[in-house]
């Protein structure tokens, strides 16, 4: 096994803070001082390490980036062609107008498209363009929504705000404490906590904002719900579609649901890699962004929105949603019929393109830990997450459903004679923020 990875990150550990760039990425979130840290080059589902070996990649797949696939071909060519012609000048690229329509084409309730580049800075002038817009404050939030100051802000006051929404441990270091009191966080499908922060907040929100979809489907009445609140308080709604947009439907996974919000915000999936995000929205909302400050040069590079219209327009023709929710059902089953077959206990949960499970044991971060190791030896990148791409073949799913079988047995052998932690090759792997050793 590749040895290289490892030596490069302990380099990293001292040049770099924390170590990785995203916390998703640091190896001890998987299986410490045997991930292989590092890759040399990837392909469709396939990872190659420093040291040549290759990996099928049946975890977090680009962190859910790579809606096709990495290196998707078709993708590549038109940022190729795009990179010949230049890719930024003092004029506009015209191609920010191609992927508004199109944006607009597929989300008719909205009529108005700002650009980023990444998920949670979108996300940050979504909510920026929302009090702009109604001139106040506060927000109601439900989900992950990035690490910028206004969503941080939650555990200014209760250090644990955040726990159900993002990492347990994160200490809200550096950003200032007058914004403490300034969000407040609801739970999915929990419509009387944000009745609560209504009844205490209402005329002081600016905007409710939350994902439509993440692990649970939502309840009845649920999202009709959020949207009538937001109208009666005149708060701005707001779906982050950064994970849950282009994996159920061709656009925001909000359309299969009937409930318009005011704005939505696109990351990761509609680019396949390449760096781009986009707010959409009603006009009335989105022209306060003009009478706020929100500006960046790099916002005006023509490779994002190339790689987003290329992306878009092979999602839209081969409608990539359906083999994703397909290659997720696929994998929920392999991991409920391998957990049976081995006796093992297991909780499936999330929906079907961005799939997870827990080992419901004692001590189940070693046992996680000891299945990534194990299917290491594979040469499979597993953990209890998968994440559904274009890319994921039927052979992928059945080599990854005879790895998994054989784990699986191991695993409940070790349980039942207590020497989880024994057999393994370095310490349990992280389940939370914390500092590195």
């Amino acid at each position: 096994m590749s040895r290289s990875g490892q030596r490069l990150y302990e380099k990293a550990k001292k040049l770099i803070p924390g170590g990785t760039q995203l916390l998703t990425k640091r190896p001890e979130r998987f299986a410490p001082n045997q991930w292989p840290c590092y890759f040399s080059r990837a392909k469709g589902v396939d990872v190659w390490d420093l040291d040549g070996n290759k990996f099928m990649d049946m975890s977090f797949n680009s962190v859910g980036a790579c809606i096709l696939g990495v290196a998707d071909t078709d993708v590549d060519a038109a940022v190729r062609t795009a990179v010949d012609a230049g890719t930024i000048s003092t004029l506009n690229c015209p191609e920010e107008v191609e992927l508004a329509e199109l944006l607009i084409e597929l989300h008719p309730w909205a009529e108005m498209v700002r650009y980023a580049r990444c998920g949670g800075e979108a996300v940050t002038i979504a909510v920026r363009i929302a009090r702009a817009h109604t001139r106040r404050d506060k927000v109601a939030f439900c989900g992950y929504h990035g690490w910028h100051d206004w969503y941080l802000a939650a555990n200014l006051g209760e250090k644990d705000a955040l726990d159900g929404h993002l990492r347990k441990g994160l200490e809200p270091l550096g950003v200032p404490q007058s914004l403490e009191g300034t969000v407040f966080p609801f739970h999915y499908n929990k419509i009387d906590e944000l009745r609560s922060i209504i009844n205490e907040h209402g005329s002081q929100l600016a905007a409710i904002i939350m994902e439509p979809i993440r692990s649970e489907q939502p309840e009845e009445g649920f999202l009709e719900e959020v949207r009538r609140l937001a109208d009666e308080t005149g708060a701005v709604f707001i779906f982050d579609e950064v994970s849950s947009g282009f994996r159920l439907h061709c656009g925001g996974a909000h359309l299969l649901f009937g409930v318009e919000p005011d704005m939505a915000v696109f990351a990761k999936g509609m680019s396949n890699g390449y760096p781009m995000a986009a707010v959409i929205g009603k006009k009335s909302v989105m022209e306060a962004a003009w009478e706020t400050f929100i500006s960046s040069t790099y916002w005006t590079e023509r490779i994002g929105l190339v790689a987003a219209l290329a992306t878009i327009r092979k999602h839209r023709e081969h409608r990539v949603h359906e083999h994703l929710i397909s290659t997720g059902e696929h994998i929920q089953k392999c991991w409920r019929d391998c957990a049976r077959n081995a006796e093992l206990s297991i909780s499936v949960h999330g929906i079907a393109p961005l799939s997870h499970f827990s080992f419901e044991c004692d001590d189940s971060q070693a046992v996680a830990t000891l299945f990534t190791q194990l299917m290491l030896d594979h040469h499979i990148l597993a953990c209890p997450s998968f994440y559904a791409t274009y890319a994921h073949t039927s052979d992928h799913v059945e080599e990854y459903r005879r790895a998994t079988q054989e784990v699986f047995q191991i695993l409940q052998h070790a349980i039942s004679t207590g020497t989880v932690k024994e057999q393994l090759k370095g310490p349990v792997a992280f389940s939370d923020f914390r500092r590195l050793a």
